[in-house]
């Protein structure tokens, strides 16, 4: 059986490229920033926010809950999402060190 595509990529690579997929969309680039700025979990006033509907805001929640980048916490009926700052850090960490390397001019 031969390698997938992301076998010959390190396992950075790929993280990389995974969070740069979730965060790629300007939704979810709303949302994020949204949410740093509450500081708190927050239950329905992402919709009212972001003005996508209902279940395209849950859509977009899910796939950044996938890479760990929000977590969700069930209240009653309503799920508040808020940053993992541990994961958040990870991440800032993980692009810094891709923009901060030397590059040379061609």
């Amino acid at each position: 059986m031969g390698l997938t595509k992301t076998d010959i990529y390190t396992d950075e690579q790929n993280r990389i490229a995974s969070i740069a997929k979730v965060i790629g969309h300007p939704a979810r680039v709303a949302i994020l920033q949204h949410l740093i700025k509450a500081q708190s979990c927050i239950c329905g006033e992402i919709v009212d926010e972001i003005g996508l509907s209902q279940p395209t805001i849950s859509q977009h929640l899910r796939e950044m809950k996938s890479i760990g980048l929000i977590k969700g916490e069930v209240d009653g009926t309503k799920v508040c999402y808020c940053i993992d700052p541990e994961v958040f850090a990870e991440f800032r960490n993980i692009f810094a060190n891709v923009f901060e390397q030397e590059i040379s001019t061609c």
